[in-house]
């Protein structure tokens, strides 16, 4: 069976290399991009069947990490997404997707491998039942 692929969006390259170790260490595959504009097009080509989203919300250019992940929702409702911020956690009620959870910097690279396996486990016995209803909240 193979690994999941998790797309990650960070542009500092020494938190990239935390990030991939602790994901590559806990059973996933990493494709690491600095731009969120270079993840969004590598996600909706479809070229490559991404498990979860996990992103830094400050990023470089124009869109965010929460307007990333809006995007691929809106491709994808249930895709589960794992947001890592140093600064910006207060703006996660208002602009995080639901069902998304929030590594506040500086985490163990532990908690980013539990969260990622909580949300694809979730993601996975939730594709065998009904869809939530749209009128859920957050």
């Amino acid at each position: 069976m193979s690994k999941p692929l998790i797309l990650v969006i960070e542009d500092e390259y020494p938190v990239q290399d935390i990030v991939e170790d602790a994901l590559t260490e806990g059973g996933f595959e990493t494709d690491i991009l600095s731009s969120a504009e270079e993840a969004l097009t590598l996600f909706k080509s479809g070229s490559k069947n991404y498990k979860a989203l996990v992103t830094d919300v400050s990023l470089k250019g124009r869109l965010s990490g929460w307007e990333v992940a809006r995007q691929i929702r809106e491709k994808d409702p249930a895709f589960p997404v794992v947001y890592m911020t140093g600064a910006a956690a207060d703006d996660w009620a208002s602009q995080g997707v639901p069902n998304s959870i929030l590594l506040q910097k500086p985490f163990a690279p532990a908690q980013l491998v539990t969260a990622a396996s909580q949300l694809l486990n979730s993601a996975s016995q939730n594709q065998s039942m009904a869809p939530p209803s749209a009128s859920e909240a957050k």
